[in-house]
């Protein structure tokens, strides 16, 4: 076998594996974000942005060929990133209506308060 003929395949070889780690990494990081899902009250189409990656990661159905998990990867790279939005906004409403709600209830901020 030609060496470089060799070296191109180890190449090869390495950069699939990285790829695939890397796709294996983000998909249980969009795994894991179920739980975030159901506390947060995202919207449906987030909930649908991130079923729609976890079975596309999944599906044996690529626009690329599977040695090349580019696709994969961005496609949950996209559901992070979509659940990262959606979350926050969640979270800035909900700190939205303690704050509302603080207010109207008669209380003082502590700074206030103090003689």
């Amino acid at each position: 076998m030609d060496v470089n003929l060799t070296v191109a395949l180890v190449v090869a070889a390495v950069a699939v594996v990285a790829m695939l780690a890397t796709t294996i990494v983000l998909f249980v990081k969009v795994f894991r974000t179920r739980a975030l899902l159901r506390e947060a009250g995202v919207p449906l189409s987030n909930r649908a942005a991130y079923w729609g990656a976890l079975i596309y990661a999944v599906s044996p159905v690529d626009l690329l060929p599977d040695p090349v998990y580019l696709d994969d990867i961005g496609v949950l790279l996209l559901a992070l990133r979509s659940l990262h939005a959606a979350s926050a906004g969640a979270a800035a409403r909900a700190g939205g209506r303690e704050r509302k709600g603080s207010r109207t209830s008669g209380t003082r901020p502590r700074s206030l308060d103090a003689p």
